[in-house]
């Protein structure tokens, strides 16, 4: 089954079109890369999927939802990490997640017990959030998100400006919630991350998708030796 179907998406602000029909497809239980750089349309692409920001013209559809016309039907199966998420500083990390579980009706104590195994802070989870490193903020978010148990978890540049050990702490995560049931888009500059986790990557440039494959079919395609390579050769 399809997780994710793109098809023919524009996005228009005023008279500049951020994306130009811009298709693709995530099958589900993959972690799919949606990768460009800066202002090339991924995160207003990731942001329609998310329900957050409206079609111009096209169709997205998330396990069979139209995003347009079942938004709210859309918003139970997917968890949304935006790359400039933040939590509310005067909360403990435990704090926190006990607010967010919430909102959800089965939001109980094994939800946040699952959220704080995943941003793994052991004593610090009673902290309050201001006193956090980058790092371990951006583990509390990661758990914040997949602690919901979501059938897609959108996650634009999940290990932006992390250390090596937070970042690969972090990419654990993702590749053990796959293991447990979800399916993965994601956004990031890093390319050795994304050759690492992503069965599969679309590259966008300028809102439209301009290379699509698995990364080792797209380095044979460029006679590459890594993912950077490839991604220089297509956007220059």
């Amino acid at each position: 089954m399809l997780a994710v179907e793109v098809k023919g998406l524009v996005k228009d602000y005023g008279g500049f079109r951020a994306l130009k029909g811009v298709s693709f497809n995530v099958d589900e239980g993959e972690i799919f890369g949606l990768i460009g750089p800066n202002a090339a349309g991924k995160t207003t692409a990731l942001r329609i999927i998310s329900t957050l920001l409206r079609i111009t013209s096209g169709s997205v559809k998330v396990f069979g939802c139209d995003v347009a016309e079942e938004a709210d039907q859309v918003r139970r199966l997917i968890s949304y990490l935006p790359e400039d998420a933040g939590a509310y500083k005067n909360l403990t990390g435990r704090g926190y997640l006990e607010f967010i579980a919430a909102f959800f009706k089965d939001g109980d104590g094994k939800m946040v017990e699952r959220g704080m195994e995943i941003a793994s802070l052991g004593e610090r989870i009673d902290d309050k959030v201001d006193t956090y490193s980058k790092g371990m903020m951006r583990r509390l978010l990661v758990g914040r998100a997949l602690m919901v148990k979501p059938k897609l978890a959108i996650l634009d540049e999940p290990t932006s400006g992390l250390d090596v050990v937070n970042a690969q702490e972090v990419r654990r995560i993702i590749k053990r919630s796959v293991k447990e049931g979800a399916t993965v888009l994601l956004s990031s500059h890093n390319m050795l991350e994304v050759e690492f986790l992503c069965e599969r990557i679309a590259l966008i440039n300028d809102g439209e998708i301009v290379e699509e494959g698995s990364p080792l079919k797209l380095k044979r395609r460029y006679k590459a030796s890594n993912l950077e390579e490839v991604f220089t050769e297509v956007v220059k």
